[in-house]
């Protein structure tokens, strides 16, 4: 059984990582190599993109302590960006002692667009759309056989009417298509190419633009989660409570409320949220573009901005946090069945639907939002930051083996973090002029 807790990782080798990885989730060999070698050669990446050259490698971390819908889960993270593994992987901890995370998705329906134009008569042609609305799904559910024997496939028919665009009204078709276990982009496009005509001959009108929409809503991921409160409290030097379980649940509530409230402050903290999401996207070689384009759309379907997580407290004064966001991930095409690093990473969470995938996702993507309000309504963010981008600004500034440890300490001990500090005290360790 996969354990998601696994004390004093961070402190391990990359070697007893592994080891202790293999052990927890019962990984093979050949599926860990995929992580170590990058998954990919030159060569078969060459197939996947246009002039190809070369390839590009991000840093693969795990989430630790992840409990969803009762489920231990080890997480796969690609990401750059210092804290986000070790701040989501802290809330996962704390989100445990109250019960972990729930998730839920609704069913994998994605919708098709075909932008009607050159009307005749636009009330006419959209209600001739819905007479012949049985005979076009008819069409639409056999294109993909495949897909229809596992249970998906054309759901339902939609007509919107589009008034005062650049070029006049006209009118979208939308159509509801079941993908299963897929992202589903290729099969709502050549659903969309296959009804043109149909429309066309229906309508009078030209089908111009079919393409799937990125504005997943109906294919909706929703995570919650409990955090009681003394889990909240912070201990300062010496053991001594620097802050009580109920400022810091109130702390978070206050800087939640700042981003339900004002776009600006929204789009940094949509931002928090989208670099657990993403992580978890990336490393199952899903499209995280998509996912960028459907979340923050749908943090502005009212017609402003606002968060897309929210924050409260329960009765027992314990805080309480919900996410919902659409969640277009599949598991079966794309880069997840030929990208071997892809591949190990859906085997290491034990997925078999997309659904579940799409259940962590939202799940890391809460946590991680918790760790940035955490961190805002007590230190401030940069404190959890400054360590980790430390250790990178000595490097680039040429420290090697032990010095990255000793530069590092002493610019977060000044609180300095620059480029030409980490120089400065490099010199000052080795005698010598470090290059620029």
């Amino acid at each position: 059984m996969t354990t998601s807790r696994i004390a004093g990782f961070y402190n391990l080798t990359l070697d007893e990582r592994r080891a202790k990885l293999a052990d927890a989730s019962r990984l093979t060999p050949e599926l860990l190599a995929a992580w170590t070698s990058g998954g990919l050669s030159p060569e078969s990446a060459d197939p996947m993109i246009e002039n190809v050259v070369g390839l590009h490698s991000l840093p693969l971390g795990i989430g630790l302590n992840f409990q969803v819908n009762g489920r231990d889960v080890l997480v796969p993270m690609v990401i750059e960006e210092p804290s986000v593994v070790a701040g989501a992987s802290f809330m996962a901890k704390l989100a445990r002692a109250g019960g972990g995370f729930h998730a839920t998705t609704s069913e994998p329906e994605m919708i098709g667009q075909m932008q009607v134009i050159n009307l005749p008569n636009i009330n006419e042609a959209r209600l001739k759309i819905y007479e012949h609305k049985a005979e076009l799904l008819a069409t639409a559910d056999e294109i993909d056989p495949v897909l229809k024997k596992f249970g998906g496939g054309a759901r339902d028919i939609e007509v919107r009417i589009i008034e005062s665009s650049p070029i006049g009204t006209f009118i979208v078709v939308h159509l509801i298509y079941d993908v299963r276990d897929a992202m589903g982009a290729n099969a709502v496009n050549t659903a969309c190419e296959k009804l043109a005509p149909q429309i066309e001959a229906i309508t009078g009108g030209r089908v111009h633009l079919r393409i799937l929409s990125n504005l997943a809503d109906r294919r909706l991921a929703r995570a919650r989660c409990t955090v009681p409160m003394q889990e909240l409290e912070i201990a300062g030097q010496n053991g001594i409570l620097s802050h009580t379980g109920e400022s810091v649940r109130d702390g978070i509530i206050a800087a939640w409320a700042f981003a339900a409230s004002d776009p600006y402050r929204a789009a940094t903290h949509n931002k928090g949220i989208m670099n657990g999401v993403d992580a978890v996207v990336i490393a199952t070689g899903n499209d995280w573009r998509a996912i960028e384009a459907g979340a923050h759309a749908y943090a502005a379907r009212t017609g402003r901005y606002t968060s897309l997580s929210t924050w409260g407290k329960d009765a027992d004064g314990n805080l309480v946090g919900a996410l919902e966001m659409p969640m277009a991930v599949g598991i079966v095409g794309g880069a997840t069945k030929v990208h071997p690093a892809a591949q190990a990473a859906v085997k290491l969470m034990g997925v078999k639907t997309a659904s579940e995938l799409a259940e962590i996702i939202v799940s890391v993507g809460l946590a991680q939002n918790l760790a940035a309000l955490r961190a805002l309504a007590t230190e401030g963010i940069q404190r959890g930051h400054m360590t980790l981008h430390a250790r990178q600004v000595a490097i680039a500034a040429g420290a090697e083996g032990e010095m990255i440890e000793k530069v590092a300490a002493q610019m977060v001990a000044e609180k300095v973090v620059r480029s030409d500090r980490a120089e400065e005290i490099l010199k000052g360790y080795t005698g010598t002029q470090v290059h620029t």
